[in-house]
């Protein structure tokens, strides 16, 4: 399991990140993975707007060709988010004192991710932009030969 060894590196790391059950959200990425498919960078945290709410943690992989989320619910079932490069378009990172926010825009929705320790955002921000700028390059040449 890559996704939860990175994972894991992460939480402790930075070990002021709110986050549960991370393995069993890290069996979802790697359910999801397509063939030749490589995790490049994995963070945890809340998915949800209030640094109050504990209980919506979430594992986000970066791969070579997309972002996935993932949660496995606690009775049954899973959510899992595919987000292409096409749809990415930025990212806003905010800092308290002891948790910072992630909130990804893409073109359908944005998504927050919470209670990120706040020594990690500076990581997170450089590994996020880095991995979308070479993915969105790598998706717009691709596009552009296909033949028609």
């Amino acid at each position: 399991m890559k996704s939860y060894e990175l994972a894991k590196k992460f939480m402790n790391k930075y070990s002021m990140t709110v986050a549960w059950r991370v393995k069993n959200h890290c069996k979802i990425v790697d359910k999801h993975l397509n063939p030749g498919e490589e995790i490049l960078y994995v963070f945890a945290g809340q998915k949800n707007d209030s640094m109050l709410d504990l209980f919506h943690t979430c594992v986000i992989a970066f791969t070579n060709k997309r972002i996935m989320i993932a949660t496995d619910r606690v009775l049954f079932g899973y959510f899992f988010r595919s987000i292409t490069p096409d749809m990415y378009n930025d990212l806003t990172v905010s800092k308290g004192i002891i948790w910072g926010k992630v909130v990804i825009d893409t073109i359908k929705e944005v998504i927050t991710i919470t209670n990120v320790d706040a020594k990690a955002l500076d990581e997170v921000e450089t590994n996020i932009t880095e991995i979308m700028i070479k993915n969105k390059k790598s998706y717009n040449n691709k596009e552009n030969t296909k033949i028609d």
